[in-house]
């Protein structure tokens, strides 16, 4: 048997099994053939329908693509004619900012020109506003760049006249207003005061404007303050004011430095510009200490002050009763009238701090700056002269102020009477109308420190030396230690009724006392506590009043 193969099959064929295989595989490939033609076949009508419409796309795409041509070459001359205008524009912006250089020199020139003959026609008219008016301009002018132009030109010799020119003219005006200032200062004439206080931010002298406008401020015044303290030591003892003199002439000083700020304060800043307030207000604030220190020396010396501090140092260094003793209806007057004093000065002082916080948050934008501002401040209101003074002078009211209150409930006990009809002893509201009477004095005073010393003083003189006052009647009236509560009780109701020993006197006295006690400290207390939030009030409106 031969043997025989097919190339395309890789199959040997040997036997008839042998091509009966490869006929299996052969017709298998030759199904899958023709499936995959008739596939083909079918498809080609689809494929010519898309042929077809590709076909009829074809002038649309031609004429797209020409567009697109046409756009893409118009893209590109714009880009270049954007950027040849784009470097034209430079151009001309520079020659427009040298145009522009060059008619502010020329307008320079013109100012510069217009200055030096307007000056002088100014001043020889004495017309110094518009005079100072055209030094401003000339001071504004770049100088530099004027003689660079001139130099340019060949006209320096004659632009150095005029700047030499001018300069002579802003001498002369300076030594004008200084001494046209100082003449109306010292005529009084108010008008050409401020007058001449508008031209020196013209001719760039703030400071030294501000430094004699505050200097003038400060003779008005001491020169007023003197007239009140002279008027004052006219003033006899039998007149209703005696008594509160020196805490008037003080409240006409701080009435009259705040009258002062408020009307001059739209003067400084409309000229000089915000933040110029602080200096002004710390030169006057080195008069009000001058001024508050005469006076605080014409009250010590009048009220005797330092004469009755030596007495209660020597008394609390003594013992009890082997020196005469301070009377308190002597101390009465004083201590309402360094509460007076304490609380204009406090007035005075917030209303400062609120000017000047005014004017540092209009000129001070920055934090810090701020910051700084106001940490000045701090240290002006705090180491000023009136805040020292009155500082000592309320660290000895409180020593007074305590003994008053001491002596007073001392003197209340020992002229502890009962009266007919009367639910209790008269210890008990004398001893707390002292208390409410010093409390009100110290809550009058405006100041923190004195109450809250105040407060301890009276609550210790209330558990202490009265509370020991009771204790003594208690043990009077009850020897044995014992308290029969029905005894008590029957001693209440009939204390009134009966004349009893010094026993049943002290259980009479101390059981209506002991008994009422506790109403009258609550009344006591919101009182005070009323007497406090009116203060605060009364501090409100006197801050926005003043």
């Amino acid at each position: 048997m031969s043997t025989a193969s097919i190339p395309d099959l890789n199959i040997e064929i040997n036997s008839v099994e042998d091509a009966k295989r490869a006929y299996e595989i052969y017709a298998t490939k030759e199904q899958k053939l023709d499936s995959e033609l008739h596939s083909f076949i079918e498809q080609h009508d689809r494929q010519d329908d898309k042929v077809l419409s590709l076909l009829k796309m074809m002038p649309q795409l031609q004429l797209a693509h020409t567009d697109a041509q046409q756009l893409s070459d118009m893209i590109a001359f714009t880009s270049a004619l954007a950027e040849n205008i784009s470097s034209k524009v430079k151009q001309l912006d520079v020659t427009r900012s040298r145009v522009l250089e060059c008619m502010q020199r020329v307008e320079d020139i013109l100012d510069l020109k217009f200055c030096t003959d307007g000056v002088q026609t100014a001043l020889q008219n004495e017309d110094y506003e518009q005079a100072a008016a055209h030094i401003h301009r000339f001071l504004s002018l770049d100088k530099t760049v004027l003689k660079k132009s001139a130099a340019d030109s060949n006209e320096g010799s004659s632009l150095d006249e005029a700047f030499e020119k001018l300069h002579e003219a802003e001498t002369q005006l300076k030594a004008i207003v200084m001494r046209k200032f100082d003449e109306a200062v010292r005529d009084e004439d108010v008008a050409s005061v401020e007058r001449f206080f508008k031209i020196f931010p013209l001719l760039n002298q703030h400071n030294e404007g501000l430094k004699k406008f505050s200097t003038y401020l400060c003779s008005q015044i001491a020169d007023k303050s003197q007239k009140n303290l002279k008027a004052a030591q006219s003033v006899s003892p039998s007149d209703k004011r005696w008594t509160v003199k020196y805490a008037d002439i003080a409240t006409l000083l701080f009435e009259g430095i705040a009258r002062i700020i408020e009307i001059h304060q739209p003067l400084v800043e409309t000229y000089y510009g915000p933040g110029r307030l602080f200096s002004v207000i710390e030169v006057i604030q080195k008069e009000c200490d001058r001024q508050i220190k005469r006076v605080f020396d014409e009250f010590k010396v009048t009220r005797e002050f330092f004469k009755k501090s030596s007495s209660l140092q020597q008394m609390n260094r003594t013992p009890y009763r082997t020196i005469d003793r301070l009377d308190p209806k002597e101390l009465d007057s004083l201590l309402a009238e360094i509460t007076i004093l304490s609380t204009r000065s406090q007035l005075y002082l917030r209303f400062i701090r609120r000017r000047i916080l005014g004017d540092i948050e209009i000129s001070s934008p920055d934090v810090k700056k701020k910051a700084e501002e106001i940490a000045r401040l701090n240290k002006l209101l705090k180491e000023c002269e009136l805040s020292k003074l009155m500082h000592d002078l309320l660290g000895t009211y409180v020593t007074m102020e305590e003994y008053f209150m001491r002596e007073s409930i001392h003197k209340a006990v020992s002229m502890d009477t009962i009266e007919e009809n009367a639910l209790t002893s008269s210890m008990l509201d004398d001893v707390f109308f002292i208390a409410k009477k010093c409390l009100r004095r110290a809550i009058s005073s405006s100041n923190a420190d004195i109450v809250c010393a105040m407060l301890n003083h009276a609550t210790s003189l209330l558990q202490a030396d009265f509370f020991e006052v009771l204790n003594e009647k208690l043990k009077l009236g009850f020897p044995s230690s014992i308290l029969d509560f029905s005894q008590a009780y029957s001693v209440f109701q009939s204390s009134l009724q009966i004349q009893p020993s010094d026993i049943d006197k002290s259980k009479v006295e101390f059981l209506p006392n002991w008994h009422f006690q506790a109403p009258v400290i609550s009344a006591r207390q919101e009182s005070s506590e009323r007497q406090l939030s009116s203060a605060k009030k009364l501090s409100q409106v006197g801050d926005s009043a003043l």
